[in-house]
């Protein structure tokens, strides 16, 4: 069974477009702050065509063209890069800009911000250098106890857009019982592909009795996607392609589910599927629990830019 929605969201399609039309419109090399998206086949892609990752601005040549990846960066890193006069395109997910949108917003409104999420999770950096001294970042449930008492009489949480809502929601009910005036955000953070997803796998889990999740060990989303369909009775499996599937995954199963973190692309699923008929499936069926028509342009400026230099408007 192989589920909808699944794999890329706006925001990865979005990002890995503008990469795209940046080494078109500037030729290589375009380097780009971390992994554009968390996918080693996606990143394996874009450096054979001339992308350069690197966490570090300082291997970053004077006025180069840099690409900032889906995941945000911080103000620092914002200037860093004005500083060493960098061409700088920004793939950052809307949806992530939202959120440090909501940080300034919260602070000048007097709140303290605890923000849910992974640490060292370049996501989590990027918003947490939004105002480095304010935020409380809460990674475990186990952590609320040695929380300190926040100054500030309003208080309220934000979240890492790829987490699961199961995830979350243990650790807000505890903050919940240590401070009992803390405020729900109007809007939920987690990201609305993360949420469909989850969605779609926690039904695929009561029809399928094993589940493949295609993402990569680095992806946020795809891991947590792996723990809802565990959590929901399936026996789930993370894998980056078909190459990782082994008979011992296989052993007992009599219906697979398949799905795709939001940063996996499509042709792995594909193979995946091919991997699986050949082991031994019979039937493929489509599971869709909804459609999804959600898109994110990129920056205005560099469309113009590549349909001047390819004449194609597709992009």
């Amino acid at each position: 069974m192989l589920a909808g929605p699944r794999g890329f969201c706006a925001g990865v399609d979005r990002a890995i477009d503008i990469v795209e039309m940046a080494l078109e419109v500037y030729g290589a090399p375009i380097y780009v702050r971390h992994e554009i998206i968390h996918n080693e086949h996606v990143v394996g892609r874009l450096r054979a065509a001339g992308a350069i990752f690197t966490d570090f601005l300082s291997d970053v040549p004077r006025g180069a063209n840099l690409v900032f990846s889906a995941h945000g960066v911080s103000p620092a890193v914002r200037r860093e890069a004005e500083d060493r006069e960098l061409n700088v395109i920004d793939a950052t997910c809307p949806l992530v800009t939202k959120i440090h949108l909501e940080v300034h917003k919260y602070l000048k409104r007097g709140y303290g911000i605890f923000f849910i999420g992974h640490r060292g999770h370049v996501e989590t950096e990027g918003t947490l250098g939004e105002a480095p001294d304010r935020l409380i970042l809460v990674t475990t449930e186990e952590e609320v106890d040695m929380l300190p008492e926040p100054s500030e009489s309003k208080l309220i949480y934000l979240t890492q857009t790829t987490l699961s809502i199961d995830e979350t929601r243990g650790i807000v009910d505890a903050l919940k019982r240590r401070f009992p005036r803390l405020e729900n955000p109007p809007n939920s953070d987690i990201c609305y592909a993360t949420q469909n997803r989850q969605d779609a796998v926690k039904v695929l889990a009561q029809k399928a009795d094993t589940i493949f999740v295609v993402g990569s060990q680095s992806s946020s989303n795809s891991r947590s996607l792996r723990q809802v369909a565990a959590a929901h009775g399936a026996k789930a499996f993370l894998i980056d392609g078909a190459e990782n599937i082994t008979d011992q995954m296989l052993e007992g199963a009599t219906v697979i589910g398949v799905t795709a973190g939001a940063s996996a692309p499509e042709d792995i699923v594909q193979k995946v599927i091919v991997e699986l008929q050949r082991r031994g499936v019979t039937e493929v069926e489509n599971f869709v629990l909804m459609e999804e028509d959600v898109e994110f342009k990129a920056p205005p400026g560099l469309i113009e830019l590549f349909r001047k230099k390819t004449g194609n408007g597709k992009k």
